[in-house]
Formats: structure tokens, C-alpha cells, sequence
């Protein structure tokens, strides 16, 4: 597993507006990435079953995790900008 330090405080990191919304950002990021489940998982540093809970809505994810999706969303670049704004307001 593989932590990278940002240099920012995880509690400023924000939360989708609505955490309905969390499954689609999620299956979106993955569909975008050409990931499984799992793959995606491993890239979070979260199994298959955590991920396969937050496409289903039955849990959310943490701010480390969020801060983690939000990266991958950055690393993107173009194809990442429509979600960055749509659920992180930038």
C-alpha cells in the first residue's frame, strides 16, 4: 500500500454535497480509470468489499479516502475537471 503525505490536514478535506451522490461519484472515477472494484481499491488502499459498499451506497467513504479520490480525480487532468467541480467545487 502506498501513503502519500499531501501536506494538508485531512479534516480540510471536503465532502461531496451529498453523500447520495457518492455511488456515482465513485463507479464514474472507476469506469474512467478502466478499474475494477478491486484494482480500485488497491490504488485507495481499501479492499474490494469497501468499495463495492460505497458504489452501493450502503457505506461512505472516510476523508482520507475522499482525499485519496480527490487525488486520483487532480491526476486525471482534463478528463478529471468535470467531477472535480461537480463534487468538490473547483
Amino acid at each position: 500500500m502506498k501513503i502519500v503525505y499531501l501536506g494538508y490536514r485531512v479534516s480540510k478535506i471536503p465532502m461531496p454535497v451529498s453523500t447520495s451522490d457518492i455511488p456515482i461519484l465513485i463507479r464514474t472515477l472507476r469506469q474512467r480509470l478502466g478499474l475494477s472494484q478491486r484494482k480500485l481499491g488497491e490504488k485507495l488502499g481499501v479492499v474490494f468489499q469497501t468499495v463495492n459498499n460505497w458504489e452501493n451506497g450502503r457505506t461512505k467513504p472516510t476523508r482520507m479516502a475522499m482525499m485519496l479520490i480527490k487525488q486520483e480525480l487532480e491526476q486525471m487532468g482534463e478528463e478529471g475537471t468535470d467531477l472535480l467541480e461537480q463534487y468538490f467545487g473547483e
